[in-house]
């Protein structure tokens, strides 16, 4: 930001804010990255921990809704300072929906445990959420750095995320297509590349927060990859 640094009270809280919001996504980055694992080992003992600490993120959006709320009661923030606090607790509320997004995945492992394994589907998944939690760890950075080069990029690679959901799913309707003994785990699959797909656009919404905080003016319309709206049944 342009404005010069004071240490007051209000940088010491807003300080604390934002350490609890990188401490959170470090939180829905881990995560994302364990229910992946659980997915593709089919470990259900990882995927039930994955699902119980979905209540600890809860409780950390919950804390730092509560900072905010005292933070602009007590301080009164304008102008740029303002834009920061709403930003972070945008943010809070994003990374929250993205951590019920990988307790979502997580709780569909027992019931994929349970039936026939398709080849390479969960490694493909696991790629996909790895793309995703990088993107999270480098939208956190840029966060921390104020970084609005880092966040342009963060932004960037979404399209790769739209696009590798687009193949997915055409190639988990094929899949259902040559038997149909595949269409129970391969509708699940389609669940999880799509919840994937949207933290893909909720670390993307991230990024362009951090975008306007440092710059002052909204992050320009991002590029979109393939929508899956426009899928069609693939010949076999």
């Amino acid at each position: 930001m342009s404005k010069p640094h004071t240490f007051t009270a209000f940088d010491e809280d807003l300080e604390q804010v934002r350490l609890a919001v990188l401490t959170m996504g470090g939180q829905v980055e881990e995560a994302i990255l364990l229910a992946a694992r659980a997915l593709e080992t089919r470990d259900e003992e990882l995927a039930s921990e994955v699902v119980r600490g979905d209540r600890t993120i809860d409780e950390a959006e919950h804390e730092i809704n509560s900072k905010v709320v005292r933070l602009l009661a007590l301080r009164q923030p304008q102008a740029d300072d303002l834009r920061v606090v709403v930003a972070v607790m945008k943010m809070a509320g994003e990374l929250e929906r993205i951590g019920d997004y990988a307790k979502n995945m997580a709780k569909r492992v027992p019931v994929l445990t349970s039936v026939p394994v398709i080849d390479g589907a969960a490694g493909a998944l696991r790629r996909q959420a790895r793309l995703v939690g990088q993107m999270l760890k480098d939208m956190l950075d840029s966060l921390a750095r104020l970084d609005a080069t880092l966040a342009r990029d963060v932004v960037a690679r979404d399209v790769d995320v739209d696009d590798m959901t687009n193949a997915l799913f055409r190639e988990f309707i094929t899949h259902m297509m040559e038997d149909p003994r595949n269409i129970t785990a391969c509708l699940h699959y389609i669940f999880i590349a799509k919840n994937i797909e949207r933290m893909g656009d909720l670390v993307t919404h991230g990024a362009e927060h951090v975008i306007f905080v440092a710059e002052g003016t909204p992050a320009r319309p991002r590029v979109k990859g393939h929508s899956t709206a426009t899928i069609v049944t693939p010949e076999i």
